[in-house]
Formats: C-alpha cells, sequence, structure tokens
C-alpha cells in the first residue's frame, strides 16, 4: 500500500508540474484537507481547485529530494518555485505529509518556508 500510496503522489505532482490541476484532483478525495501549517486550510476539492486556479496560474516548479512512505502516509521532501502576485520567482523549502484513504490523498499538511 505504501508504495502504491508513493506511485499515487507521484502522478499528481507529474499533473501539477504539467499545470494540470484537474489530473492532479483526481488522486484527491472529494473531502480533501488541504492544511497549509501557520496559514489557511482548505475544505474539499472544490476549494483546493479555486485556490489553485489562482495560485498556481503559472505551474510551479518543483523537486522532491525525499519520499517516505509508512501506512497511509506520504511525505515529500524538497523545494518549489512559485510566483508571487507581482510575477516575482519565490522558491521555498517545503514538506508535505499527505494522509491517504483508499488509494486517494484525503488530508494534506504543508509546511512551507521561503527562502
Amino acid at each position: 500500500m505504501s508504495e502504491r500510496n508513493k506511485a499515487a503522489l507521484q502522478n499528481a505532482n507529474a499533473a501539477i508540474r504539467r499545470g494540470d490541476n484537474e489530473g492532479f484532483l483526481a488522486f484527491c478525495t472529494e473531502d480533501v484537507q488541504w492544511t497549509t501549517v501557520g496559514g489557511e486550510t482548505l475544505d474539499g476539492k472544490q476549494a483546493v481547485r479555486q485556490w489553485m486556479g489562482a495560485n498556481y496560474t503559472t505551474p510551479p516548479q518543483f523537486t522532491v529530494t525525499d519520499l517516505v512512505a509508512e501506512g497511509d502516509l506520504v511525505v515529500a521532501i524538497g523545494e518549489i518555485t512559485t510566483s508571487d502576485e507581482a510575477g516575482n520567482e519565490v522558491t521555498s523549502a517545503y514538506s508535505d505529509v499527505w494522509r491517504f484513504r483508499d488509494g486517494r490523498m484525503a488530508e494534506l499538511r504543508a509546511f512551507v518556508v521561503e527562502r
């Protein structure tokens, strides 16, 4: 199960890199909860869809340096570059902790630190 969850996250991340938000969301449960620790929490696929539409107008560029799976958790550690409202690139270190349910991503706790 852990390897299957890792593969699902890798495929979901590939969709984000391509700018395919709906492809990413296909890996999420309808009631997915996306929490940026110290920031906002998005409840449900529609809220995540709206956030991605507003914040990922240009697909983020990111690398995963470590990917660890145990039980229903998958942890991705890496670096991500996004664009701010002025179009400037912002690079951050991140760690995403995903909880899977029935093979789909159900909960995210994202730790993001701007560099």
